[in-house]
């Protein structure tokens, strides 16, 4: 899964309602962290190992680009991304909770194992068509949240711009863009599935060990 991925970038507070529904305020520039390549794991159907002992663990689905070339001030985004998918940032949020009473980064609550789930990559067809539909996250059959790039604070042009300029875009980054409002707890044996439109794209079953 990690072949032919170099960086995982992940914007926060990427639409508003979500923002809101946590009580958070409306960032001014994308809020920018950073995933490990050891978090990241495949939508294939199967079950996925998450701690069960750390409090609350939230799901968080996204649009995912992946950057096809080296990033250079200019470029357009339809000619940097090569590839999308789905995928479905996990928050531990009671350790989210306490790392920010404290200040501390947030890696121990969004870099643990398993914490980026991916659908497969497919070509990008160009921002125009994706801005046409929507993505949705299920669990357990129910819809649970429905989201549109074109409803995001910051474009996609926005955002490969700042983390190209400011830490550098290159093959094999992917970008997490943000997730829509609806965001809430998993529990033992939960489903998760996203769909693209109305095409289930990816899978996976939650194991709270």
């Amino acid at each position: 899964m990690t072949v032919n991925i170099r960086n995982i970038y992940c914007v926060g507070r990427n639409y508003a309602m979500h923002a809101a529904e946590l009580g958070n305020a409306v960032p001014k520039e994308p809020m920018i962290f950073l995933k490990p390549t050891h978090a990241l794991t495949p939508m294939n159907g199967e079950a996925i190992n998450l701690p069960g002992d750390v409090g609350e663990i939230h799901y968080e689905g996204e649009f995912v680009i992946r950057v096809g070339k080296a990033y250079k001030p200019g470029i357009l985004v339809d000619e940097l991304i090569d590839s999308f998918a789905l995928g479905v940032d996990l928050t531990l949020r009671d350790v989210q909770t306490e790392l920010k009473k404290a200040g501390h980064p947030w890696t121990k609550a969004k870099g643990f194992l398993n914490s980026a789930l991916l659908t497969p990559l497919v070509p990008y067809p160009g921002t125009a068509v994706i801005e046409a539909s929507n993505f949705s996250l299920l669990i357990n059959d129910q819809v649970a949240q429905v989201g549109n790039v074109k409803d995001m604070i910051f474009d996609l042009q926005t955002i490969v711009d700042y983390i190209g300029s400011k830490y550098g875009l290159g093959e094999g980054d992917l970008i997490y863009t943000g997730t829509p409002a609806g965001v809430g707890a998993l529990h033992d044996h939960d489903v998760i599935r996203l769909k693209w439109d109305e095409e289930e794209v990816g899978k996976s079953v939650i194991h709270l060990v």
